[in-house]
């Protein structure tokens, strides 16, 4: 008998193994990589460097553009398998049995099963919705935090949500970690998507720590480097818990050396073609009734899309363009709490999968009045 971790795997196998799928439904960048990219990743084939373990801690020159590319003088980073390695290694550092660990729903699923295995006491604060902007409000976190306060996770720009915040509101959530001497970890996952994005080191660098990722920008997903950066004093407390002592893959931080010398036209090429398809998405939903689009365009590279008014649930909707090759995501993966009322779709992609979800909605919205609410997802 399979079990469910089993199932699961099964599940993505099924999907990793369509060479025809197209993914509009992890955030991930499906854009051909640039020719400067591809030709660090054949180099390091080449040269055959894997066979050596990395340093611990990252390349130094990986190590120093991470640190220059944040603009954060006077940190440090250490390169991570993932972001999400360095979540766990940050949530294994500060997150305390009985210590409260306060985020927002929806959110990010993963850190917050890492602070209920440390046995913390998990706010989560509600966001969906207009009457909240679809964002974590200052009034709302000081409502949420207290004393017992000793982690306050930020995604921003939000996943699922795709909003971002002011550099006074950046300001005022340091002040509030500061005030309860509570670590901040700032997820800045998407923050190369955003129009503009604050960083809440500038404001609380003895607190904060800085999360960023290659798999969303650079389209790494599947060769996982991430980073995390801190101050040197803060770095002190969270490396004792690394589980990682032989550090990251070689050929993704040679990868990802060579994004980094050429991010600005990378971004400007790949963000303009993900913000048409957004707009080209929006547009095809809205058309259809009982579909709104909270949020178009968003300040990073998915769209969510309600379709609870068009009697519709969510998985339904994943399962019908799953049978045209296209994955798009059930909300329930991001909040149980809301997740009945949305899908999320991913918008880093080639023009033509934006266009083949466009042309296959009409035929996936009746075929998924047909299909039961309850189909396993994952």
């Amino acid at each position: 008998m399979s079990s469910e971790a089993d199932v699961r795997n099964q599940y993505f196998d099924r999907l990793f193994s369509n060479p025809e799928l197209k993914w509009l439904g992890q955030n991930t960048n499906h854009f051909p990589m640039h020719p400067a990219v591809r030709a660090a990743l054949h180099e390091a084939i080449d040269d055959e460097s894997f066979h050596a373990y990395a340093p611990p801690l990252g390349i130094e020159a990986l190590r120093s553009a991470i640190v220059d590319d944040l603009e954060l003088p006077g940190h440090a980073a250490v390169v991570t398998d993932g972001a999400v390695a360095a979540l766990a290694l940050a949530c294994r550092a500060f997150c305390t049995p009985g210590g409260g660990f306060v985020t927002t729903d929806p959110g990010w699923k993963w850190p917050l099963q890492f602070a209920q295995k440390a046995g913390a006491v998990i706010t989560e604060i509600p966001i969906y919705g207009p009457e909240h902007g679809y964002k974590l409000s200052v009034d709302a976190l000081v409502a949420a935090t207290d004393a017992n306060t000793r982690v306050i996770y930020l995604v921003d720009p939000n996943n699922p949500l795709g909003t971002t915040y002011t550099a006074d509101e950046i300001r005022a959530f340091a002040e509030r970690a500061k005030a309860l001497g509570a670590v901040l970890i700032h997820d800045c996952t998407y923050r190369d998507f955003a129009d503009s994005h604050t960083l809440a080191s500038s404001f609380y660098p003895e607190g904060t720590v800085t999360i960023v990722s290659f798999s969303k920008w650079l389209g790494l997903a599947g060769l996982r480097l991430g980073a995390l950066v801190a101050t040197p004093d803060l770095l002190a407390r969270i490396l004792p818990h690394s589980q990682a002592p032989l550090g990251a893959s070689v050929i993704a931080q040679r990868a990802a050396l060579a994004g980094l010398a050429v991010k600005g036209e990378w971004m400007a090429q790949i963000g303009a073609q993900q913000r048409a398809n957004q707009v080209v998405i929006a547009e095809a939903f809205r058309r259809l009734p009982g579909f709104q689009v909270p949020m178009a365009p968003t300040q990073a590279n998915f769209l969510v899309v309600e379709c609870i008014d068009a009697g519709i649930t969510p998985e339904a909707l994943v399962t019908a363009l799953g049978e045209q090759g296209i994955m798009v995501r059930q909300g329930a993966y991001h909040t149980p709490r809301f997740g009945h009322r949305f899908v999320k779709i991913s918008t880093t992609v080639p023009a033509a999968w934006a266009q083949a979800l466009v042309e296959a909605l009409p035929q996936a919205v009746e075929r998924a009045r047909s299909l039961p609410a309850t189909t396993a997802l994952f």
